[in-house]
């Protein structure tokens, strides 16, 4: 790991916080980023989703792209990509979707279950994890390039 990627962490009671924090994750990117989503089942990688994907211009429903593994939403001047990989069984099966061809200059791309890609993903810029201590959800977020350190550092 490089020294000079920072860390950041947050506590967030309920669903609009978590909102809040993908919406301020989102207004932060200004170039390309790939961000890895971990966490349980039901710990809020969607809910996460939604507030990034909202933030730019996304007027209807975020669902979790649980069978289509991928969502697109063209939302000028980024083209984001909302992936679920749980159902992923193979890494292979991304060869053949051609998830190679979705990490453009352009490109915002979201990631949950990234670990079901292991081998065919590059590294992320921001590594993302949700966890629930209690009845709330704490955000771990750790970059993984300069990038990724740059937008945590824009992080209130």
């Amino acid at each position: 790991m490089h020294d000079d990627y920072i860390s950041r962490e947050f506590s967030l009671a309920d669903s609009e916080q978590t909102i809040a924090l993908g919406r301020q994750l989102a207004l932060v990117c200004v170039q390309a980023t790939t961000i890895f989503l971990h966490g349980d089942l039901g710990a809020g990688k969607t809910t996460l989703s939604r507030g990034f994907i909202q933030a730019l211009g996304h007027k209807g429903n975020v669902k979790s792209p649980t069978y289509t593994l991928v969502e697109p939403y063209e939302l000028a001047p980024w083209r984001v990509y909302h992936f679920d990989l749980y159902r992923v069984c193979d890494p292979e099966e991304l060869e053949f979707m051609g998830i190679r061809d979705y990490f453009n200059s352009d490109s915002l791309c979201l990631i949950e279950w990234p670990d079901r890609g292991f081998g065919l993903l590059s590294t992320p810029d921001i590594e993302l994890t949700l966890k629930y201590i209690g009845q709330q959800r704490t955000a771990y977020l750790q970059a993984r390039s300069e990038n990724g350190s740059k937008i945590l550092a824009k992080l209130s």
